[in-house]
């Protein structure tokens, strides 16, 4: 049955027993969704030192970046069903203490392996505890206007994440070590633990809840082989064989891989329904799917991640592998995208006053459109700061416009038995968009770049058909998005002669700059496909307070 005591035509009602301590349970669950999403910023902002300090490659942080994402993807709905099983809140607790390891380790992580195991896995584990537990607490916890509030608020805390995490993160990175970060993350878990008593443990479930481990492998195995596809088919190709480990009937894996996570999922929604038809607890009632608003929000939240983490990882790319600057500078370059995106997600509440979630949503995308056509404007060799500032503050405004309504959307959209999947979900379709958002445009970008580099070498008649045929089997092996002075060093060892090479690092410069239009211009066709998926967000504004007394 849909909820709709949020947007109906009727009154809003403010949540009783207000108190002093009415928000302090919002104190410790904003400061967690805060750490969520800084330390995200911090990798993103992070990347060129990360591959300088493991001696490894852009594609290998990469694919740490989207196996954080993805490990919170794949097993967020199943953190939704522990909650229900152990309890909301002791989930949270739970899920802290395994997100405090995981950032201790990252902190010491001598290779990348280890940062993978640390800040991927361990800390994405915890994280798919944390999240849907957080996401139900608030709804449990605060009511009509009040959870508006607090949903703004934790929406703006997780734009404050995005926000300090590029500055916090470069100037530390720069100046001292991206690894203080994380272990400072881990001193303030541990303050989140010793304040969990401010938050009200709700009711225990009647019936006690048995966690479904066929329908969660099965899941996570799926989600994991649709992004593991997307991520790698910058590398193996689409279609046509790059690097392929092996070929299946001449083709690249890519699609196939891709296609075989899709079975999976398949077949986790037939086993779902053999368990609800058998009478036993299915790890998602797909019946939540008919509730349009929670539909509509769902598809809108990953939308939104899509774009935002895949232009949160080319923009870096502009702005440290073709600038040239350092993560500090990289971070004051995208702190107007943070403070307008705080500033928007903070004002749902009074949004909420004089139009409806759906006309925020549509409005925040028309912002997004417009940030994007302005961005591409500044995607030139030399920059302009006051242009590409303005660009940025435009984007986060967009964003912050999107973040001020969803959360409350898809909470206000069901009953409270099913707020803890409904967080599963909310969650699962965040990080769902934010790892194939930097899989799938990050593989828009080397694929474009790979072509464009290509088709200036072929068409340069400065350039010997010998020097040609060796680029070309170099790129069947892969390229990188790296500086061009690396370009240089490269060729020179390669023997190729001076003046070629000066031809081919110019092919490479501009090939840089086609590479990310094209991504940038990828990521405007995601607002337009965005747009086809609001119809059916609540079209009622947020009714007036309730009289008190």
């Amino acid at each position: 049955m849909e909820r709709n005591d949020q947007y109906g035509p009727g009154v809003a009602p403010r949540a009783a027993g207000r108190g002093r301590g009415h928000w302090r349970a919002l104190a410790v669950l904003g400061t967690a969704q805060f750490l969520m999403v800084l330390d995200t910023a911090v990798m993103n902002v992070s990347v060129s030192q990360l591959v300088h300090d493991f001696d490894t490659q852009v594609t290998t942080i990469q694919a740490v970046i989207t196996l954080y994402a993805l490990v919170m993807a794949a097993f967020m709905i199943t953190g939704g069903t522990i909650g229900d099983k152990i309890g909301r809140r002791r989930a949270f607790g739970v899920g802290l203490v395994v997100y405090g390891v995981g950032t201790t380790l990252t902190a010491a992580a001598p290779t990348v392996g280890v940062l993978a195991l640390g800040w991927s896995i361990i800390e994405g584990l915890g994280a798919a505890m944390v999240l849907p537990a957080l996401a139900a607490l608030v709804a449990g916890t605060y009511q009509g206007r009040d959870r508006a509030v607090a949903y703004g608020v934790v929406g703006g805390l997780a734009g404050a994440g995005i926000a300090v995490g590029p500055l916090l993160g470069g100037w530390v990175t720069t100046y001292l070590t991206w690894r203080l970060v994380f272990a400072a993350e881990a001193v303030v878990v541990v303050v989140l633990l010793l304040l969990l008593r401010w938050i009200k443990a709700p009711a225990p479930s009647v019936r006690p809840v048995r966690l479904d481990g066929v329908g969660s492998a099965l899941s996570a195995a799926g989600l994991a082989l649709v992004v593991l596809g997307v991520l790698q088919s910058g590398t193996w190709g689409w279609l046509k064989d790059r690097n392929s480990p092996f070929t299946i009937f001449g083709f690249s894996i890519t699609l196939f891989v891709i296609g075989a996570g899709c079975v999976l999922l398949y077949l986790f929604r037939l086993w779902e329904r053999r368990r609800e038809t058998r009478g036993e607890d299915p790890l998602i009632h797909f019946a939540l799917f008919r509730i349009p608003a929670l539909k509509a929000g769902l598809i809108t939240l990953l939308n939104q991640n899509l774009i935002l983490l895949g232009l949160f990882f080319v923009i870096p790319l502009y702005l440290q592998v073709v600038q040239g600057f350092d993560a500090f500078e990289t971070g004051l370059r995208l702190l107007p995208v943070s403070i307008t995106m705080l500033v928007a997600a903070l004002s749902g509440p009074f949004l909420g006053r004089f139009a409806s979630p759906r006309t925020v949503v549509r409005i925040g995308l028309g912002v997004m459109l417009a940030s994007i056509v302005w961005l591409l404007s500044t995607i030139q060799p030399d920059i302009d700061d006051l242009s590409f500032a303005f660009a940025m503050a435009l984007l986060g405004l967009g964003m912050g416009l999107l973040a001020s309504q969803l959360g409350n959307v898809v909470q206000s959209s069901v009953e409270d038995a099913d707020r803890s999947q409904a967080g599963g979900l909310q969650n699962t379709a965040q990080q769902l968009g934010s790892s194939l958002g930097t899989a799938l445009i990050g593989s828009i970008l080397i694929g474009a770049l790979a072509a464009a580099f290509t088709t200036k070498v072929e068409n340069n008649p400065e350039v010997s058909q010998a020097v040609k045929t060796q680029t070309g089997t170099a790129l069947e092996a892969g390229i990188q998005f790296v500086p061009t002075d690396q370009v240089a060093a490269g060729l020179s060892s390669a023997g190729v002669p001076p003046a070629e090479a000066g031809h081919l690092v110019s092919a490479y410069a501009e090939a840089q700059l086609d590479g990310l239009k094209v991504a940038i211009l990828a990521a405007g066709g995601l607002v337009l496909v965005g747009y086809a998926f609001t119809r059916h967000l609540p079209a009622d504004r947020l009714g007036p307070p309730a009289p008190t007394g």
